[in-house]
This record gives C-alpha cells, sequence and structure tokens, in this order.
C-alpha cells in the first residue's frame, strides 16, 4: 500500500497546506469519520468549475486546487486523495468516461460532446475496502441545477446520479478507465487534446470563464 500512502506529483499530500487543510478537517475516532468529514470539506469548500487549463499541469495538482479554492473533477479527486494519504488513509485516484445529459450549453458547444472522458473520483481504503469517493459538484452547484447531491458515508461508493431532482437523465457512466497511485496527466492531455480539441487549447483564458 505504500504507493497509496505515500505524495504524488499531483497527489502531493506532503504540501503543507494540503497537510494543514487535512489536519483541520479530518474530524472523527476513526479513519472513516475522518474520511468523511475531509470528502464534506473538499465537495463543498471548493467551488466546482471544469473550465481549466487543461494545458497547464497545475490544474491536475491537489495543492494548486486548494490554492485556488476552485476546481474540476481531477484535480478535487486528487485533492480528497492528498488529504486522506495526509491522515494516514491510503487512498488513489480513479476514472471513468461519463455522459452527463444535464451539460450547459456553453460547456457542450465548447466540448463538442456530451462524453465527459476521464472524469475524476477518489478511491480509499476503509476497513480493508476501496470505496469511491465523488467530491466533484459543490452543494450550491447542485441546488442551483437541481442535481442529487453526493453524499458520503465511508461505506459506499459515492458517484453520480442517474437522475437529478426532476428525474431527467442525468449521468450515465459508458467506460472505466481504472485507477491510479497519481493523476496520469500526460495521458490525459493526450485524449483531451484529441477529444475537445478547442475547450483543451483555451490556456490561461480559461480562467475567465465562470461555470456557475
Amino acid at each position: 500500500m505504500n504507493e497509496y500512502l505515500q505524495p504524488g506529483s499531483f497527489v502531493d499530500s506532503d504540501h503543507p497546506a494540503v497537510r494543514a487543510f487535512a489536519e483541520k478537517h479530518a474530524r472523527g475516532t476513526d479513519d472513516r469519520e475522518k474520511a468523511v468529514s475531509l470528502y464534506y470539506a473538499v465537495r463543498d469548500d471548493v467551488r466546482y468549475n471544469p473550465f481549466q487549463n487543461f494545458l497547464a499541469d497545475d490544474a491536475y495538482r491537489a495543492s494548486k486546487c486548494l490554492e485556488l479554492n476552485v476546481g474540476w473533477c481531477v484535480s478535487k479527486a486528487a485533492l480528497l486523495a492528498a488529504s486522506a494519504r495526509a491522515r494516514g488513509i491510503a487512498a488513489r485516484v480513479g476514472f471513468a468516461d461519463v455522459k452527463n445529459h444535464l451539460t450547459t450549453p456553453e460547456l457542450t458547444a465548447k466540448m463538442g460532446t456530451d462524453l465527459f472522458v476521464y472524469h475524476g473520483y477518489a478511491e480509499l481504503l476503509l476497513a480493508g475496502k476501496w470505496v469511491k469517493a465523488t467530491p466533484a459538484f459543490n452543494l450550491a452547484l447542485c441546488k442551483r441545477f437541481r442535481v442529487k447531491p453526493l453524499e458520503f458515508d465511508g461505506r459506499a461508493d459515492s458517484i453520480f446520479h442517474p437522475f437529478d431532482e426532476d428525474d431527467r437523465r442525468h449521468m450515465e457512466y459508458v467506460s472505466w478507465r481504472g485507477e491510479f497511485a497519481d493523476v496520469p496527466v500526460a495521458e490525459i492531455k493526450r485524449v483531451f487534446g484529441e477529444t475537445y480539441p478547442e475547450l483543451f487549447n483555451l490556456g490561461p483564458a480559461a480562467a475567465q470563464r465562470q461555470f456557475a
């Protein structure tokens, strides 16, 4: 389990800010309770925004996500995994391709599709079992778009709901890409560049866009 407890380049659990965040938010008497409190801190204290400078390595890094207090599914998953490792909980990042049937028109126009490749989530080792946790959408965003917020109890997988609050189709998992000790940035960049050429090449201008 060493690779899931040691700091990585992007799951940088040794970064002082990440360690301070983990110490502040990991509340409870056991790993499960600490993991749950970390999940909600990452989910709700860090705002979700899919418009990122995907050319920059920092867009995928846990500590940068924390510094900006804004992230997307991959950097928020990296932050949750890094925070868990900082408290001695084995953690890794995982990826899947999902269809978002409720994505916004602007994002669809930039992506050219409703397929999100390399959607990121975290996996935490709790009570001898790997449990998926998806801290991407903060609660305020869910309420605004009437999307069911993802809860996490440290026992069952927390992955996107297939339907929203109004029973409209929401997320559909198309395929799974596996779990990793660190974010496979080079491969994600390659696939993003092929799948979303316009969005991928927004570069620094992406930071000027506000998703919510």
